[in-house]
């Protein structure tokens, strides 16, 4: 089992500790097995069997896998793959619970490969906001006892029905540039909106966008939870069903997406036949900031507010688009950018690490909502979903949700746009 270890890639690390700085869990915790370098270190013993594998487990499960570690090494320490590595071995050698055992099953198996349950959900929650059960529940109470749910249920963002994929794929290219749209899970339930907004933009500025009925959950979350075998799966279902068409790119909204099919070639052996498909399906993929920076945007509503930027790590650390989203936002008229301290430091949503290691993720969050408080914004926009809800929620926690608002790159460059 330790044998899957990524050993090899440990002796890249020479301990300096250029990571310390930007790694959000030792800043916060202030303990070295919390650090890139510490778990490095305790990846390498385990591997030496020096270590038990369980000795690792804390250390890895508290890491949020932003990956700022990998963008600032001066030795070029794959990090990630040493991070997926153990997540992998911890999760072959826990003995799990029926009922860890039953939501992994209800949530990997069931829900987020499949399209029909994400719009079940989604039905579920739009009922849930429209009813006025959201509010009642918020005025009631009722889940103070439960602070993690309790809060969560104050920052879920306004949800509007998602609808059934339909191929609208015309066979004659209309357009310079044409795009297969990827909707995402969490994306489609909860920001619609959001997805809607980006393919208007592109539609309005002569791109060509292509829904593709095929498609399904990037796999993320499987990756993250050590599930290597179901990642592998959505990732050959999403090769198949884009590599059919004549797209110039692939486009997304969401950094945590973006970033997971951006490294789809890491799945399968080099050399492959799977390889080399999923390696011409990452050269095609690209964030939505990406592509409006390419396009000549008529921006000519102005958004008279105070930002700061709130940037998806994966987006950064793992894409590698740092200057795109900012120079959207510096060319939306109106508009007044704020350098916040330490905006690339992870606010603590990493999927879904602040409902499994709530406390931990708020400690990381209230971190971060020092530098806002101190950076003063009416607007706080970000280009992630997870880090989206984070962000509404540590307003909702500091009380400032009726002073800021929250809003993703896109919609910012719609309503410069007037675009609705």
């Amino acid at each position: 089992m330790i044998d899957k270890l990524d050993y090899q890639a440990t002796f890249d690390c020479v301990q300096c500790g250029y990571c310390l700085p930007v790694c959000p869990t030792y800043i916060a915790f202030k303990n070295e097995k919390h650090s890139p370098r510490g778990r490095i270190n305790l990846v390498k013993l385990v591997a030496e069997e020096k270590l038990e594998i369980a000795d690792m487990e804390e250390g890895i499960d508290l890491c949020l896998g932003c990956r700022a570690c990998e963008t600032i090494c001066p030795t070029n320490v794959r990090y990630g793959d040493i991070l997926m590595s153990a997540v992998e071995v911890i999760k072959e050698n826990k003995d799990m619970t029926l009922k860890e055992k039953g939501i992994r099953t209800g949530a990997f198996k069931l829900a987020l490969k499949n399209k029909r349950v994400i719009r079940m959900m989604n039905k579920g929650l739009y009922f849930y906001q429209k009813s006025g059960l959201s509010k009642t529940v918020s005025k009631s109470g009722l889940l103070k006892p439960l602070p993690k749910y309790n809060d969560l249920n104050k920052a879920m963002p306004d949800v509007i029905l998602s609808e059934r994929i339909t191929n609208n794929i015309n066979p004659f290219r209309k357009k310079d540039i044409q795009v297969g749209f990827f909707q995402g899970c969490i994306m489609d339930a909860f920001f619609k909106r959001i997805n809607d907004l980006a393919v208007k933009i592109m539609e309005k500025h002569d791109v060509q966008v292509t829904n593709i009925k095929k498609q399904t959950c990037c796999g993320a979350l499987q990756h993250h939870a050590g599930e290597h075998d179901m990642t592998v799966v959505q990732a050959m279902k999403n090769i198949e069903a884009y590599e059919k068409y004549d797209f110039d790119y692939i486009v997304n909204t969401i950094g945590g997406c973006g970033a997971t099919l951006r490294e789809y070639p890491k799945l399968f052996e080099e050399g492959s036949v799977w390889h080399g498909r999923a390696v011409k399906f990452t050269e095609k993929v690209r964030d939505i900031s990406e592509i409006m920076s390419m396009l000549h945007l008529e921006m000519t509503e102005p958004v008279n507010m105070n930002a700061v930027y709130q940037p998806s790590c994966h987006l950064e650390h793992v894409q590698q688009v740092f200057k795109d989203p900012m120079n959207m936002i510096n060319n939306v008229p109106g508009l007044k950018y704020i350098d916040m301290q330490d905006k690339s430091l992870c606010c603590g949503s990493a999927g879904v690490y602040n409902i499994v290691h709530f406390d931990e993720s708020m400690q990381i969050l209230d971190l971060k909502m020092r530098n806002v408080k101190t950076a003063r914004p009416t607007l706080i926009i970000t280009s992630n979903p997870g880090c989206h809800i984070q962000m509404q929620l540590g307003l909702e926690r500091e009380g400032m949700s009726d002073e800021v608002l929250v809003k993703h790159l896109v919609e910012v460059v719609a309503e410069a746009c007037n675009i609705s």
